[in-house]
């Protein structure tokens, strides 16, 4: 039997508007929304993907964080991007922030809903399965 459900927010007005969290925790599995390259607390969006991933990678690990994780714990990524001609740009933040951790992967080009997004990341995260890099 599952455990309690909590829930972490980040001040997203994706969360609010589509009436979700950032992300859900039962027991020690750790469920992040796609997470695109917003500052949430500026509401800018850098043009360039990488500057995208970066930032999405910040509002996950803060998530993260406030899960009692890290990006250490990460087992899943998807990575969704609209132009295949990022993927390495990408691809080098990925291995930077979390290739430690080795998570499986699954990348793929389509549109995005954000205006001017290039990448959308997921990710789902174990805690206490990884090593802190």
């Amino acid at each position: 039997m599952a455990g309690k459900r909590s829930h972490v927010f980040s001040g997203s007005v994706y969360e609010e508007m589509a009436g979700y969290a950032r992300a859900v925790v039962v027991d020690d599995r750790i469920f992040v929304s796609g997470t695109v390259g917003v500052d949430f607390a500026t509401g800018e969006m850098a043009e360039e993907a990488e500057a995208q991933a970066v930032t999405a990678l910040d509002t996950i690990e803060t998530a993260l964080v406030q899960a009692d994780s890290g990006l250490h714990d990460i087992v899943r990524v998807r990575v969704y991007l609209t132009d295949p001609d990022d993927v390495a740009a990408i691809a080098a933040v990925l291995k930077q922030r979390i290739g430690f951790a080795r998570p499986a992967n699954t990348t793929v080009c389509a549109p995005l809903v954000v205006l001017g997004a290039r990448v959308e990341i997921e990710v789902e995260a174990i805690r206490g399965s990884g090593t802190p890099a």
